[in-house]
């Protein structure tokens, strides 16, 4: 396997790495309301937000090191891509910071009517980066506009497609049933079986959503995939999935629901990238951007791997440390973070 092959796949581990941490996190913003155990004496507390509340912050570092990997290794491609998705990566930028304050400062608030003003903060912005996240896979998947310099522009047009506006959809709900199932492994028996019933309602929806794309990709609107067969491969391990996170937590097994919806969140990745190598970027046009193309020099990817080496583990490390130092469920003993 080349140095540039291996930098994909880091770039790719990075991505999915993100979509499940931070997928969950975004999951429990836009369940929080209905997912909430407010209590008169502690009308500030929320206990699905206590189930994050450890890991907030700190899986967002899988964000930053796919920007860096991004930026450091495929230059060209990091033009390319932020420039023509600007609209969609600022709406993403925005729910983040929405939603990192308004988790925060909730618990600050000492009236009834401030929380609520922060609930619909905290439900926007886990919503509309899970949303944006989706149209930025659905519009991976299907091609972008690319003119003769290289360079494209999304429209509305392309972003409110019916195959693009399904895997957004999608995505959402299926980042909503990740964080669901995220409630039910760690919060109090009575929460985790609400979660459970919301988890399978959204699993549900997430199915039929997703078979919209699928249709209009074997119609020939929907993807336009290189690697056809892998292509298929990765969704049939797709639907099995979710079909395996249905089928625990409807039997109660709450491991195993949230294993099968952490690979459900991965997987995406991987179709926009083994369903397009060696093209990176694919274009509406039958034209597209190639890892040669989109990587630096070998100089400076040897230069990068030497980091890449220190700086991976120590990521690893720290976020298997944040798990066993955090295990096990929250209750109304637990600290409250926020």
């Amino acid at each position: 396997m080349s140095l540039e092959t291996l930098w994909l796949a880091l770039l790719g581990l990075l991505l999915a790495g993100y979509f499940v941490l931070g997928g969950y996190d975004y999951g429990v913003q836009m369940l929080h309301p209905y997912l909430g155990d407010d209590r008169e004496s502690r009308p500030d507390r929320n206990a699905a937000l206590d189930a994050i509340a450890p890991f907030f912050l700190g899986n967002e570092v899988w964000l930053v090191a796919f920007t860096g990997v991004l930026f450091g290794a495929f230059p060209h491609l990091e033009g390319t891509l932020l420039s023509g998705l600007y609209p969609l990566i600022v709406a993403i930028l925005v729910g983040l910071v929405l939603g990192n304050a308004a988790v925060q400062l909730r618990g600050r608030s000492r009236g009834a009517r401030g929380r609520r003003w922060w609930d619909a903060l905290i439900v926007i912005g886990g919503a509309l980066p899970a949303l944006c996240w989706g149209l930025v896979v659905g519009l991976l998947l299907h091609g972008v506009p690319r003119r003769p310099d290289g360079s494209f522009h999304i429209g509305y047009g392309e972003v409110f497609s019916p195959f693009v506006l399904a895997c957004g959809v999608s995505t959402a709900l299926l980042f909503a049933a990740h964080g669901a199932g995220f409630v039910a492994l760690r919060s109090t028996p009575e929460l985790a079986a609400k979660a459970r019933d919301m988890g399978l309602s959204l699993l549900t929806g997430v199915a039929a959503v997703g078979s919209i794309a699928l249709l209009l990709t074997l119609f020939g609107a929907g993807a336009s995939m290189t690697n056809r067969a892998t292509s298929a491969v990765i969704a049939a391990l797709l639907v099995a999935a979710l079909a395996g996170a249905w089928w625990s937590l409807s039997r109660g097994h709450r491991v195993r629901a949230f294993a099968a919806t952490c690979c459900a969140t991965a997987l995406p990745v991987l179709l926009v990238g083994a369903g397009h190598y060696p093209y990176l970027l694919i274009s509406s046009a039958g034209t597209g951007l190639t890892i040669d193309h989109a990587v630096t020099d070998d100089a400076t990817l040897k230069i990068l791997s030497v980091f890449g080496v220190l700086v991976v583990p120590v990521i690893l490390a720290y976020q298997s440390w944040s798990w066993w130092a955090f295990r096990g469920r929250t209750g109304r003993r637990h600290p409250s973070y926020f």
